[in-house]
């Protein structure tokens, strides 16, 4: 028994479109604010390489923390920014295929091609939290001067990878429900 009476009527799909649209406008502003993020962090290191500048050469003064700190900067900015790429289908796309495929094919083509996205983010994400747990759990820290704690740039990889997989299945949603045309080329199916 589900525990419902007879007289009340069952839960229709319009009432569980609601949660699905509101994880996925959840997802999507976490998308936006990983590109926000991204930005800053990519202010942030400009911001660094011009004190290093001004310390270096003007000053004389050697320069410890800053390199580290740009590289890292940079490369989290290329992970917590993807979601946002994808977002905005700021990505590279190479479409030849999809433009000779009838509808339907490009359809299908595209609902593999967002299948595989989903399967290597989510993959990349796993891995990427296992060797940030390692990182964390042993107390890395670089080889440089400076010994930054790694778990601290490292988590960009699996917080980026991760919204990367969740934006790829919004993204695949709204495809399969025909919210979406396939590679943004044409119409939506509705």
């Amino acid at each position: 028994m589900s525990g419902r009476s007879p007289e009340s009527p069952a839960p229709s799909v319009a009432a569980a479109a609601p949660a699905r649209g509101s994880f996925a406008r959840a997802v999507r502003a976490a998308s936006r604010l990983a590109g926000a993020v991204a930005a800053g962090l990519i202010a942030a290191a400009v911001l660094v390489v011009c004190q290093m500048v001004i310390v270096r050469y003007v000053f004389g003064h050697s320069t410890i923390w800053q390199t580290d700190f740009t590289i890292y900067c940079l490369i989290a900015a290329t992970f917590v920014g993807s979601p946002y790429v994808l977002l905005t289908r700021g990505h590279v796309n190479v479409d030849v295929l999809p433009q000779y495929l009838g509808q339907a094919a490009r359809y299908r083509l595209a609902l593999f091609a967002q299948a595989v996205t989903i399967a290597f983010a989510t993959t990349l994400a796993v891995l990427a939290f296992l060797f940030w747990k390692e990182a964390f759990d042993k107390g890395w820290v670089s080889d440089t001067m400076w010994r930054a704690r790694l778990w601290i740039p490292y988590a960009s990889m699996p917080i980026g990878l991760g919204l990367l997989a969740l934006q790829a299945a919004v993204d695949f949603a709204d495809l399969a429900a025909g919210r979406a045309a396939p590679f943004g080329m044409g119409e939506a199916r509705r």
